[in-house]
């Protein structure tokens, strides 16, 4: 028999990527997941395959180094009973000189890119023939995968999906923005394989860190570590919390991830500037999504940065309600993380399910800027030793602020005031734009036995109480409309749970504050009153709280702290209320004129109305949406915009996927910022 010759391949990328739902990527190369056969086709010349004559075998390589003891390496006949647990071949079908060959990797597979080789041997004769790259991702659809997700409307929404919402705001006042995570955009998965080739690890040694790249927890830790740039590792973004944004972007301002990743290597991987945690959390969502990990983001309100560990957030105020001393300790109005699915093996039993994975940098973990993987169930339960940083999150969601009132000589006093830290821990419903709560993963309900066992475990004495029945209870109230550019009231509302009348003294003050914590100018501030309150009834003590006044202290982050203070005459206790008041921004309205179907133009109609008294300069409305523009279409105004007046323009998009998508639209200005706005849109498929 002549030698058998490779003539040419067909890796038939349209057909798997359709197949191992990759085909989103419009890569023009093969993505694979692993445990799943994919088919390739070979053509000899001259003669076809003859089973009994020619052997034939393929090499898989991954790796700078690839070995079969690191799992990086495999060589594999072609067979006929192919092995569950190790790469396989069988042929499917011989047509002349064609032969169908199906492939399959193990479904513990490393992921990354791979080379592949075909060797023929006939009379012992043999030779061998590159037959190209392709890329292998985890496989959150086969049950032997550590991913493996058993509900297809939830792989739908956490490895699928390209785009979402994110929570902000505050725990009395959430709402979202969209966010394009983008994850199977052009360039992004060779970005994110990239990510995985210059972290650390990698760096220090190739042949390990390419040996546990099948292991989700060792992939979520990287990227956890990757996302953000305080290791001097070449990560992805640049935390800044201090207002000063212009040498970059303002953290505000982006829309998605894929912007941020394309900048971080066009700049050859130099970190992007700005990030703040949902940046970092979405960042890191779109990363794990791309490699076929399920991943959410998760919002946590009141989130505790507790730096001494001690469960314990100490805050200091005078009597007018004024920060009298700065706290390391921060409460931040929000803190978003992510949460991805996976297996814990490396754990006891019952710690499967939902992993905290935290970029945001913050605290270093075995040396490194990282955080997680931790078992949402293993901060519900306070098994406070497990792999990873347990005690740093239990902290995020359960600590208790401590008020303090520093009086006029300097004496200090601790007043009363129920738990607030880890409310409405919120994530994006699956397959709707409606809030999904899940706090009840995170912690037992409150003055329950559990959680009173729980703390027990964590060696944490609860010093907040619950809400007091007896004696005067505060609370601070918003009018309507914290809109920006007006004024509006805020009321300290103090009830008397008694039936003698009392008589205390009240004090309100607010100032701007940003999203970590961190106390700004004074935008208002009332004398103290004394007020007489009748058994069982009702008063209030408004503030007005001036546009003028807060116009030029509010950070990017419209927020405005509201102390009230209240002093007890009887008892000579005193109560502390806080609140974060969000100032909202207009709403951006979109139209969609025209019937949207895919690869025909269809146009989008955009407006906004400035609602403050002064014009906008510098105007910019940045419009994105996977499947919906290629890239970003921006859109500058030549004029600035004045004070009331509404702008409304025409932008054409040409929509790419069928199906859910999202428009999403930023706009920014000189004195209005990170304005949000977005509409889905269902795309009809192109008839055939």
């Amino acid at each position: 028999f002549a030698d058998l010759v490779l003539e040419t391949w067909d890796l038939h990328c349209d057909r798997n990527g359709r197949e191992h739902r990759t085909a989103d990527m419009g890569c023009k190369q093969l993505v694979v997941r692993r445990g799943q056969p994919f088919t390739i086709t070979l053509r000899f010349s001259g003669r076809g395959y003859e089973e009994g004559v020619d052997k034939l075998a393929f090499n898989v390589e991954t790796g700078p180094c690839p070995s079969e003891t690191s799992g990086t390496s495999s060589h594999f006949v072609m067979t006929d009973c192919p092995e569950e647990s190790c790469w396989s071949a069988v042929v499917q079908e011989q047509d002349g000189e064609s032969l169908s060959v199906s492939l399959c990797s193990p479904p513990n597979a490393r992921i990354g890119r791979y080379s592949m080789t075909l060797e023929a041997c006939t009379d012992y004769q043999g030779s061998s023939f590159q037959i190209g790259d392709f890329v292998l991702l985890f496989n959150p659809w086969h049950p032997e995968d550590t991913v493996f997700m058993r509900d297809e409307s939830e792989r739908r929404e956490y490895v699928l999906s390209q785009h979402g919402l994110i929570y902000q705001g505050t725990c009395d006042y959430i709402f979202s923005i969209p966010w394009n995570f983008g994850q199977f955009e052009d360039e992004i998965l060779a970005i994110c394989l990239n990510m995985l080739d210059i972290n650390p690890k990698h760096l220090r040694d190739q042949n390990r860190d390419c040996s546990r790249r099948n292991d989700p927890v060792y992939i979520g830790r990287v990227v956890s570590a990757m996302v953000n740039c305080n290791d001097e590792d070449q990560g992805v973004l640049f935390g800044r919390w201090d207002n000063r944004y212009e040498d970059g972007m303002s953290p505000m301002a982006w829309i998605g991830s894929v912007d941020i990743l394309k900048r971080w290597k066009k700049f050859g991987c130099q970190p992007v500037k700005y990030g703040q945690c949902w940046v970092f959390a979405a960042v890191a969502c779109t990363v794990m999504r791309c490699l076929g990990i399920p991943t959410r983001v998760v919002t946590n309100y009141n989130s505790a940065h507790d730096t001494n560990a001690n469960l314990t957030i100490d805050r200091y105020v005078n009597e007018k309600g004024e920060q009298a001393r700065q706290s390391w300790d921060k409460i931040w109005n929000f803190h978003c993380w992510v949460e991805s699915w996976m297996a814990r093996p490396d754990l006891a039993a019952g710690y499967d399910g939902w992993q905290v994975l935290d970029p945001t940098p913050q605290e270093k973990s075995e040396g490194v800027f990282c955080c997680g993987p931790a078992p949402v169930k293993a901060i519900k339960e306070g098994d406070m030793q497990l792999k990873y940083d347990i005690p740093f999150i239990f902290a995020e969601v359960n600590a208790d602020v401590v008020y303090w009132v520093v009086q006029g000589d300097g004496m200090q006093k601790q007043s009363i005031r129920s738990s607030d830290v880890g409310k409405y821990i919120s994530t994006k419903s699956v397959g709707r734009d409606s809030r999904e709560d899940i706090t009840h993963n995170y912690k037992y309900p409150e003055g329950s036995e559990e959680e009173r066992a729980v703390f027990e475990k964590a060696e944490h004495q609860k010093k907040s109480i619950g809400e007091e029945d007896e004696g005067l209870h505060l609370r601070i109230k918003v009018s309507e409309g914290a809109n920006k550019g007006s004024d509006f009231d805020v009321f300290a509302v103090v009830n008397n749970n008694t039936d003698e009348e009392r008589v205390c003294r009240v004090t309100l003050c607010a100032r701007a504050t940003s999203h970590n914590g961190t106390l700004g100018p004074q935008c208002g501030l009332t004398d103290p009153v004394d007020i007489d309150i009748e058994p069982r009834a009702e008063k209030r003590v408004p503030l007005r709280i001036l546009y003028e006044e807060y116009r030029d202290k509010l950070t990017q982050d419209n927020l405005i702290k509201v102390v009230a203070l209240l002093n007890d005459h009887q008892t000579g206790d005193i109560l502390v209320a806080v609140r974060d008041i969000y100032v909202d921004n207009p709403p951006i309205k979109i139209r969609i004129l025209g019937e949207p179907m895919q690869n025909r133009k269809l146009v989008a109609e955009i407006s906004l109305v400035n609602p403050l008294a002064v014009p906008l300069n510098g105007c910019v409305f940045v419009v994105e949406g996977t499947g919906l523009t290629d890239g970003q279409l921006v859109k500058e105004l030549e004029e600035p915009m004045e004070p009331q007046a509404e702008v409304k323009f025409r932008m054409d998009l040409m929509p790419r996927l069928s199906g859910l998508q999202k428009l999403m639209v930023d706009f920014e200005s000189d004195q209005l910022t990170g304005v949000k706005g977005y509409r889905n849109v269902i795309i009809a498929p192109q008839p055939m």
